[in-house]
């Protein structure tokens, strides 16, 4: 274990992304950068189950992305950069996603926020 890491586990919200979470999510996450293909995208969009089933996602996996659970996915082990390329096709926002990993509306994330006209 990496000694810099030794407690993190009792910071609440960290959600750490090292080589086991690496590994166990490394289907997902190539599921996820792979929407940065147009073919890719096209699929999911179309046809959602031929997407999942061409990446081998598990029922879980799969359920998280239907979903949207930003929370679920973070924990499982889904790397942020991949989980943007699914927000972007989604169309939801980075503060949408961020909010949804504190399990928060946007609004209430926003009045976590330094932004104008949030609070």
């Amino acid at each position: 274990m990496n000694p810099q890491l030794k407690g993190v586990e009792k910071l609440e919200g960290t959600y750490v992304f090292d080589l086991a979470a690496s590994a166990k999510a490394l289907r997902l996450n190539r599921f996820l950068h792979g929407l940065t293909v147009p073919a890719n995208r096209l699929l999911f969009k179309e046809n959602l189950e031929a997407a999942f089933d061409r990446a081998s996602l598990s029922a879980d996996e799969r359920r998280m992305v239907r979903e949207l659970d930003w929370a679920a996915l973070i924990r499982y082990g889904a790397s942020f950069f991949c989980l943007e390329k699914l927000g972007r096709v989604k169309g939801v926002s980075n503060p949408e996603m961020v909010a949804g990993f504190r399990g928060e509306t946007l609004e209430e994330f926003l009045k976590t926020r330094r932004v104008p006209g949030a609070r």
